[in-house]
């Protein structure tokens, strides 16, 4: 059966959606195809479940702690944990339905279930049906990675989609990889009260982060006993008795650590294998992202990519500025582009780290004259009154421009905290105008104004 429609939209994460709800109040028919789950990645395996699980984690850190702020509990913390999954998965399905009620009511939406797969440039065929449109969309998203390590086909590992299966809490959870994925994981099951090692490779964890924001991540996790293993040269697996042997260094330290579960939070990939970009001419870099331009057009004409499958952004934030760009272009007559996008990110352990524009050590780079600040979040008023005082603040300006290049908030509500800074770069003001500001009191964010009275020169 051959159908023709103005658009196909390939999957239905966080740009396809919204991208079917443009096109068709523009009058245009379209064709929404989802293989699996509706919501893609942040509803069903990231964001939704795994701050669901943060929060259920945080209660229970808190609650060990109520006596530091002068409250009793008698009975020792305990973790149900199916009630915490069953709680994440709530959360996760009522997410679903939503995305999928809201496709279904769309008029001019045709939503099919199946694997899609190109057979052309204008052409899909999804189990016996062929679709056709001048327009195909590519939201298709990723997945973990699971490399090529010594021994890694002996053991089964689980990744951020398999572990949200647990229903009790690991003896022992080894995490191969230190950065966002693997530091939230690492951090909420030794709340829930597993002992928990990190195995990183680089030298600290989160790498692309400026020393001492990695130095201080590290204190925080070290301080609720993660242990650490970073300078892992040597990672490599093995079936044990206990576990699974992971081989963590050649040269010094303990060799290996046992682990009676291991999740691997070693990078993602895209789900573009399979999905005939080749009938179509629609070209792949090396680790198979599509290729896209500033517009988000890959190289054959009426085939867009939005998402994680496009390699220029791997969060929901950027998958539905993907949307948003595409959707502008196309339909508002504007011209949109990727570059300009401020990026911008969080790191969801406790304290998060919110972070926008360049580190301190990628503002160096650029060989402009450089002011620099820094705060310890111990100095921070509505820290020390919330009992959450580790981590720090910091923030770099164009000395010449004062431009705002970047800045990072690590500490109790950084995440949000951020976003002032995020607003002053997206608007191109000059550091001085949050400077002037009044801020409301007692908060994070008025320390930024501070801050940037502070500014000194980097050496």
């Amino acid at each position: 059966m051959k159908r023709a429609f103005d658009a196909i939209i390939i999957g239905a994460g966080q740009a396809g959606p919204p991208l079917a709800g443009r096109l068709t109040q523009a009058g245009m028919t379209v064709a929404l195809i989802e293989r699996k789950q509706f919501g893609g990645t942040c509803v069903n395996t990231g964001c939704m479940p795994t701050k669901t699980l943060v929060a259920s984690a945080y209660a229970a850190h808190l609650a060990r702690r109520a006596a530091e702020y002068g409250v009793g509990i008698d009975a020792p913390v305990r973790i149900d944990m199916p009630k915490v999954k069953a709680r994440a998965m709530t959360v996760s399905a009522n997410a679903r339905a939503g995305v999928r009620g809201w496709l279904d009511g769309m008029k001019g939406c045709t939503v099919l279930e199946g694997h899609a797969h190109l057979e052309s440039a204008t052409t899909v065929r999804v189990g016996a049906s062929l679709l056709t449109a001048p327009r195909i969309f590519l939201n298709v998203g990723g997945r973990a990675n699971r490399p090529d390590m010594p021994g890694i086909d002996q053991v089964a590992t689980l990744n951020n989609r398999s572990i949200l299966e647990l229903g009790e809490v690991p003896k022992h959870l080894v995490v191969v990889g230190g950065s966002y994925i693997g530091l939230e994981f690492a951090q909420m099951y030794r709340r829930f009260g597993a002992a928990v090692t990190i195995v990183e490779k680089s030298a600290r964890l989160v790498p692309h982060e400026d020393e001492d924001i990695s130095a201080a991540i590290r204190t925080i996790l070290e301080n609720e006993g993660i242990a650490m293993r970073t300078h892992a040269e040597c990672i490599r697996f093995a079936p044990h008795p206990d576990g699974i042997e992971v081989g963590v260094n050649c040269t010094e330290g303990a060799p290996e650590v046992i682990g009676s579960q291991v999740l691997l939070a070693v990078g993602r990939r895209p789900n573009t294998g399979d999905l005939g970009l080749e009938a179509a001419g629609v070209e792949v870099d090396a680790r198979g992202y599509i290729k896209v331009d500033d517009s988000l057009a890959t190289n054959v004409p009426g085939i867009w990519a939005l998402g994680d499958c496009n390699g220029r952004g791997a969060f929901t934030h950027t998958a539905y500025n993907d949307f948003e760009i595409v959707a502008a272009n196309l339909l508002d007559g504007e011209q949109r582009r990727v570059s300009d996008r401020v990026p911008g990110y969080a790191l969801y352990i406790d304290p998060p780290l919110g972070r926008v524009g360049m580190t301190t050590a990628q503002a160096k780079q650029t060989g402009r004259p450089l002011l620099v600040g820094s705060r310890p979040m111990s100095r921070v008023g509505r820290a020390i009154e919330k009992g959450e005082t580790q981590g720090l603040m910091k923030i770099v300006v164009d000395a010449q421009t004062k431009k705002i290049l970047g800045a990072a908030i690590l500490g109790t509500g950084g995440d949000e905290a951020i976003h002032g800074v995020l607003d002053m770069v997206n608007a191109g003001a000059p550091y001085t105008t949050l400077m002037h500001a009044v801020p409301i009191h007692p908060t994070v964010s008025e320390l930024v104004p501070t801050m940037l009275s502070e500014l000194q020169p980097l050496r």
